[in-house]
């Protein structure tokens, strides 16, 4: 009998353990997930919503860098004035000041552009403070880069962005979240719209979401998020259709209110500070003749964090971490930049904006991004898809006697070593009749500037003025 009264006893007792071990591990699992999981973080109800400016952090550094150990957190966050989220009403989806019956038509009214559907709050102001405006185009599915832009860019962004069909009310909701949760955006970016004649915007979809819930600390994921509710067809139509790249680019500078252009696409990141650099540099720059001030372009690994300064950067380049831009795609595209002579003049810390060389190796084939007044010629926009888009108004301002001098120790970069891919069959197609066109473009410059000096064309034709 007391035997048994001790085996219950140890029984008890073993039950009364193995409940408590699993509360306990019920408890810290919760609290595990709890810490690492960004998604469940909710902003408190006290929080102010104006805090110091957000400090972004690209959430490709959430991957390990080969330049540090690994972070403690499993998250990277984003800080925002909105808080880890908040909820978006479709209700009224409408932020774009525009009349959509109204609008200019491009030259072949293929396209409906609209300048400033929505300027930026304080984009007027940095207009008069600074002398260069830095002009960006994107569609939809890139415009989480811009996020990283503002916070690097202090002066004010001219942005052009397209979208067709149901895309319309989902950019205008993801502009939308990037104006809350980034003051930077809502402060500098001023956007103007550009939209297909076939595919005019539409109305918001009867299965859309009511209030999809987006993250201020993930903007990539967001707008993830919204992509996917386009369309089946709009989908296949994108993947496609030819992008009015040169349309945008032309709406972007246009719309500049600044004495100086710089004119990137939108996922080129500046180095930071480089609009305060500019500034000082184009106050007294002495140019005698016509000038364009290449900034060089690098594509980074996506394990690394964005290089602070130039020395980071070609210690990054030493690593093969960092590369000139389309160095494995195509090397002639920012080959006359002359990397080598850049990174051979390493600089010091604090150096001040200055010309480091002249290109003197000018091909045909030059894409640099370039800081010059929007008294450049405009890019043609006949070419409308891949090829022939950037570097056929490049050449244009060769031929018209622009010199391009190579600026230092400013930078840009872009996310991701690239390599050569085959190409669809669609983009060759735009390639080929983009090719057609520059038969009749090159003829053109040579008749306005009276010069062939790339010998582009055919000794046994010359051309007569008209």
């Amino acid at each position: 009998m007391f035997c048994s009264q001790i085996a219950c006893r140890l029984w008890n007792l073993s039950i009364i353990s193995v409940l408590i071990l699993t509360f306990s591990n019920i408890l810290l699992i919760v609290r595990l997930l709890h810490s690492t999981d960004c998604s469940r973080q909710q902003p408190s109800a006290s929080e102010p919503l104006h805090l110091q400016q957000p400090q972004v952090q690209d959430s490709r550094t959430s991957k390990q860098s080969h330049e540090s150990p690994p972070q403690s957190a499993p998250c990277k966050q984003v800080n925002s004035t909105a808080g880890p989220s908040f909820t978006v009403s479709t209700t009224n989806t409408t932020i774009f000041h525009v009349d959509l019956q109204l609008g200019r038509w491009d030259s072949r009214h293929l396209y409906k552009l609209f300048d400033f559907a929505l300027p930026g709050d304080q984009y007027a102001e940095l207009s008069e403070k600074y002398s260069v405006c830095l002009a960006t185009q994107s569609s939809l599915e890139k415009l989480q880069s811009l996020v990283q832009v503002a916070h690097h860019w202090s002066g004010p962004i001219s942005a052009a962005v397209f979208a067709a069909g149901d895309e319309y009310p989902l950019l205008q909701l993801y502009i939308a979240f990037l104006r809350r949760c980034f003051p930077v955006v809502r402060d500098r970016v001023s956007f103007h719209l550009a939209y297909p004649k076939d595919r005019p915007p539409a109305k918001v979809r009867p299965d859309f979401p009511l209030k999809p819930k987006l993250d201020c600390r993930r903007p990539e994921a967001a707008l993830a998020n919204l992509v996917r509710l386009r369309k089946p067809e709009t989908v296949k139509w994108r993947m496609k259709a030819a992008y009015p790249q040169n349309h945008l680019r032309n709406l972007a500078r246009r719309n500049c209110q600044n004495p100086y252009v710089f004119l990137t696409d939108v996922d080129i990141i500046p180095s930071a500070k480089l609009a305060d650099g500019l500034d000082v540099f184009l106050k007294d720059a002495k140019c005698k003749g016509l000038c364009a001030y290449v900034i060089p372009t690098y594509e980074l690994d996506e394990r690394v964090h964005f290089p602070r300064n130039k020395t980071d950067l070609i210690r990054l380049a030493r690593k093969g971490l960092a590369r000139p831009f389309h160095h494995k795609v195509f090397i002639y595209n920012q080959f006359a930049t002359n990397f080598s002579r850049w990174q051979a003049s390493a600089g010091k810390e604090g150096e001040a904006v200055h010309v480091n060389h002249n290109v003197t190796n000018f091909e045909f084939l030059y894409e640099p991004f370039y800081v010059a007044p929007d008294t450049v010629p405009a890019h043609d926009e006949r070419f409308i898809g891949y090829g022939y888009t950037r570097n056929t108004q490049v050449y244009e301002m060769f031929v018209a006697g622009y010199q391009f001098q190579v600026l230092s120790p400013i930078f840009t970069c872009h996310w991701g070593l690239q390599n050569k891919k085959g190409r669809p069959s669609w983009r060759e197609r735009q390639n080929s009749m983009n090719r057609r066109h520059f038969e009749t473009f090159k003829s053109e410059v040579f008749a306005r500037y009276r010069k062939d000096p790339l010998k582009m064309l055919s000794p046994k034709k010359p051309l007569t003025k008209r």
